[in-house]
């Protein structure tokens, strides 16, 4: 039983749900206020938040019916009947609890009690977090369901993300951080579409309107161009407008995974893309770690 959780939970998403919390990280490095119990709080809080969208994900797709025997994806808790919906629902309570606990310590050790309205502030986000996390395919309304998950991807794994873990550790903010805030939400956002276009045919069948049901097959791989492409510019015109030397540059060695990216999801059909999560996820992590060691460098 214990493996099935531990499926459940997608350990390989992970990782990726880290990206947002490193990137502000580096940046707060870069200028000299990283806080290294606040950044390591804030990961954990963050992994928490993950696993608990996981569970809420593999729960809502088997109650609105997009885990079915057609899916391409690998079989779910729920849908396989390994694990009962009542145990998951209990399963994310207890995730619900622990990111909760994980937020409320990390922005006490960031502001203290006596930054009350700050604290209220991220309150509200981190149970705006919360609520994304299980409503993206929980519930009676999942906004996954009508194609408004990439938005919140971008918003929550990018701008949030990003520019509320500088602020923890820096207790400041610069407009141009929304740039590679941008440019990790989208690369994010990126993944979840090789996600969707695999699942394309499937969802279909569900009711499930995500963005590449609604665009279909062609676009989708567009638009999945449209995501790289977008995250790149940004970080490029963030280095322009932030220019302290050449060191910043060092995401652009990526530019040829990008590209073979790109390449790959336009020309794999949708029922093969499954390695393709994993890959984008990887270039994901090697874009936030090289463009935030460009920075330290520069």
């Amino acid at each position: 039983m214990r493996a099935v959780w531990i499926e459940a939970m997608r350990p390989r998403t992970l990782p990726l749900a880290t990206a947002s919390i490193v990137m502000g990280s580096f940046l707060t490095a870069a200028d000299d206020t990283l806080d290294w119990p606040v950044a390591l709080l804030s990961l954990l809080t963050a992994l928490l938040l993950q696993i608990l969208s996981n569970l809420a994900n593999d729960y809502g797709d088997s109650v609105h019916g997009a885990d079915h025997s057609d899916r391409s994806g690998p079989s779910r808790a729920v849908q396989s009947g390994r694990v009962s919906s009542q145990a998951m629902k209990r399963m994310m309570g207890l995730f619900a609890i622990l990111s909760i606990t994980g937020g409320i310590a990390t922005l006490w050790l960031a502001f203290g009690a006596e930054a009350l309205p700050l604290f209220l502030l991220f309150i509200f986000l981190g149970a705006a977090a919360i609520i994304a996390a299980i409503t993206y395919t929980a519930g009676s309304k999942p906004y996954g369901y009508v194609g408004l998950g990439d938005i919140f991807v971008l918003v929550f794994f990018g701008w949030v993300g990003v520019l509320g873990s500088y602020f923890l550790q820096a207790h400041a903010l610069d407009w141009r951080l929304l740039l590679p805030a941008t440019s990790t939400g989208l690369l994010t956002v990126a993944v979840l579409n090789v996600n969707n276009i695999r699942d394309i045919d499937s969802d279909k069948l569900a009711g499930k309107r995500s963005i590449p049901v609604r665009l279909g097959h062609h676009r989708a791989r567009l638009y999945h161009w449209g995501l790289l492409s977008v995250a790149l510019g940004a970080a490029l015109l963030y280095v322009l407008l932030h220019f302290t030397g050449y060191a910043q540059l060092l995401f652009l060695i990526l530019l040829p995974l990008f590209w073979k990216n790109g390449i790959t999801v336009y020309q794999t059909e949708s029922a093969k893309l499954d390695p393709m999560l994993k890959q984008t996820s990887l270039l994901t992590l090697l874009f936030v770690f090289s463009f935030g060691l460009g920075q330290l460098l520069s």
